[in-house]
């Protein structure tokens, strides 16, 4: 009977580590979930989280709690959520620039957007705006492309920082139309607007969040969105692809992930919670007032699409000689 207990050990350590996932996903959740929001405070992703969170908490019967992890592009929070327990209690907010343009950007990342990932679904998408200062000669896309044709090298464009969506879509922007620009960074979306309304540079790519109140005021002129379509924020803006580029698509893309390994019945559980969230009238709305369009859909829809997104921002970093800062 001795000989045998090792044995039964053994089984039995197996059996409960099978049933481990199966037994917590029954359970699931019973302590609060962290989001981390790798930006800080007060930016259009923090913003697209707390929404998100916060109707999740109803639904879920437990807080889900944020947790901004500013750094390195959104790489650092990011690589803190690829690096967590797989138990569904560690949710990243996944981004464009996190998981498209970060992994080549940064030399240490530190994780792979499609390996060290278990998508959960997508939230929206939101267009930046190209916005340049009222004295600037180009009324239209089409004459600032003909204009920066007649005078290459001479117009920069300021951005957020380098390596930001802001600074590749202009990169993306400037291949596509088969012009030169300059690009001008800035520590920030805030500093580089200073200095547009100010005449100091004459154009920029930005959020339309950042950009209305000012495009509205009359002291900055929007040539075009980069999203496939208009959106309800400047409706009578064109997009840069009906403006000439067809097929143009610089939308900023957000989504929920979680760990690699994290049991596919909580996987389930938490894009069931973020379905129901983005199908309320009262997010929806929330959304809306920050030009995100929501984009609901499985977790193998968002693997596609991250996959898809990684490769076109990778070939545009690639292609760009973009540095991290």
């Amino acid at each position: 009977m001795g000989s045998w207990t090792p044995w039964l050990c053994a089984a039995a350590a197996v059996l409960l580590a099978q049933a481990t996932p199966h037994a917590q996903a029954q359970t699931y959740p019973d302590h609060p979930i962290t989001l981390v929001i790798p930006f800080a405070p007060g930016g259009s992703t923090s913003i697209v989280g707390r929404v998100i969170a916060d109707k999740m908490s109803e639904t879920l019967g437990e807080k889900v709690v944020v947790d901004n992890r500013p750094g390195a592009g959104g790489t650092v929070g990011t690589r803190a959520v690829a690096k967590s327990a797989p138990d569904g209690y560690t949710i990243g907010l996944g981004y464009t620039g996190t998981l498209g343009i970060g992994p080549t950007l940064y030399t240490r990342a530190g994780y792979d957007p499609r390996r060290d990932f278990a998508p959960i679904g997508l939230i929206g998408n939101a267009p930046n705006s190209l916005v340049v200062h009222p004295s600037f000669p180009a009324k239209t896309l089409g004459e600032l492309i003909a204009y920066a044709k007649a005078n290459p090298g001479k117009v920069n464009f300021g951005s957020a920082g380098a390596g930001t969506a802001s600074h590749i879509t202009g990169e993306y922007f400037g291949h596509a139309a088969g012009i030169t620009l300059v690009h001008i960074p800035y520590k920030g979306t805030g500093p580089a607007l200073v200095d547009l309304i100010g005449g100091h540079i004459p154009m920029a790519f930005a959020p339309i969040p950042a950009t209305h109140a000012n495009v509205s005021g009359g002291q900055l002129r929007a040539l075009a969105v980069t999203s496939p379509s208009r959106t309800s924020l400047l409706p009578e803006v064109p997009t840069v692809a009906e403006s000439g580029l067809p097929g143009f698509d610089a939308s900023l893309y957000y989504g929920l992930v979680a760990p690699a390994g994290t049991p596919r019945p909580i996987i389930e559980r938490l894009n069931k919670e973020l379905r129901t969230a983005l199908a309320s009238d009262e997010v929806r709305k929330r959304l809306a007032q920050d030009g995100t369009e929501p984009t609901p859909g499985s977790p193998e829809d968002y693997a596609v699409f991250i996959d898809k997104d990684e490769s076109k921002w990778s070939a545009i970093v690639r292609s760009s000689g973009a540095k991290e800062e």
